[in-house]
């Protein structure tokens, strides 16, 4: 049964790929990617003010969250760690290959309203 609170909150899933740590902002070379997705993640949850959810998955140390997954184990099996990053929202997986964008995120946000 869903409750008034799981109606107006909004889950995105991001499973990404192996990095160095667990936001990948580390290291002589930082993939602007990360650093987009980084700053549209706090931007969204100000925004929202905990009507949207947001969490990070990393393979290498969160690899039972991708397995408890069956939309997740289903395309590494047919595509490989290629496929990463993939995000899910509200339960959906919406996007493969490359991080969303500050707008696919609010988007996906604003579906759930």
């Amino acid at each position: 049964m869903q409750t008034t609170e799981d109606v107006k909150t909004t889950k995105i899933e991001i499973f990404d790929p192996p990095m160095c740590c667990p936001t990948g902002l580390c290291g002589p070379n930082i993939d602007p990617a990360l650093l987009n997705v980084n700053e549209a993640i706090l931007k969204l949850q100000k925004e929202y003010d905990g009507q949207l959810k947001i969490e990070r998955y990393l393979l290498s140390q969160q690899g039972p969250k991708f397995m408890q997954n069956k939309d997740i184990m289903e395309l590494l099996k047919k595509n490989g760690v290629e496929v990463l990053p993939i995000t899910i929202a509200n339960g959906k997986v919406v996007k493969e290959k490359a991080y969303p964008t500050y707008e696919e995120m609010k988007s996906y946000a604003e579906a759930k309203r």
